[in-house]
């Protein structure tokens, strides 16, 4: 039976940040809220957590996890990035973007895009997700909480709670934070490519 937490959206409060983080930290499978929908959260590099999101979802190994980050320093830990690139990531972030960049030594072989050796990461627009990060002291890995059969994510807390209670450690109750994906842009070449338009505006990279 998993743990339910009801989190202030605008100040989280940190007893209940500090158990999240601990569950997570143990390797637990949490649910948590988001800038654009709830996502599913573990720890980076947790082989086992990372089976159980992929048995949950009916994803394969090639699915694509996002790493949520705290910032840009942390961001450019995992990803390479260039001055170029620097620039519009620190315009768009935080924010509802997913930028596909090349992984550094530092990601975990089983997050990576097995053949291009691609990473997604992000810093999320969200009290609660960056308390989170801030708690966990690095990235967490996360998957967007689309379940099998369906194109859109859970967006109720209590239907999370309902559906999931078997299947995660603990959901987190943010309030509404939407059911929209975030926009995807592939930064991997020297022009940017959006993949995916979803909440953020890519005029920037149209």
């Amino acid at each position: 039976m998993s743990q339910f937490f009801q989190i202030h959206p605008e100040n989280p409060q940190s007893r209940l940040i500090k158990q999240a983080a601990e569950i997570i930290r143990q390797g637990g499978l949490a649910v948590i809220p988001t800038d654009c929908a709830y996502a599913l959260a573990c720890r980076i590099g947790d082989k086992n957590t990372t089976e159980r999101v992929q048995r949950l979802r009916q994803v394969g190994p090639k699915h694509n996890f996002t790493l949520l980050c705290r910032d840009l320093s942390e961001l450019s830990t995992f990803a390479k990035v260039d001055n170029t690139q620097y620039r519009l990531l620190k315009a768009h972030t935080p924010g509802a973007f997913t930028f596909i960049l090349p992984a550094t030594r530092e990601v975990p072989r089983l997050l990576m895009h097995p053949k291009k050796r691609t990473i997604g990461i992000r810093v999320p627009a969200n009290n609660i997700a960056m308390a989170l990060l801030e708690e966990a002291g690095e990235p967490l890995m996360t998957s967007s909480l689309i379940m099998p059969g369906d194109e859109l994510p859970l967006s109720d807390p209590y239907d999370i709670r309902q559906t999931l209670e078997h299947s995660v450690d603990l959901v987190v109750d943010g309030g509404f934070c939407g059911f929209e994906a975030t926009t995807v842009v592939d930064m991997t070449e020297e022009v940017p490519v959006l993949m995916r338009q979803g909440v953020g505006d890519a005029s920037a990279f149209a």
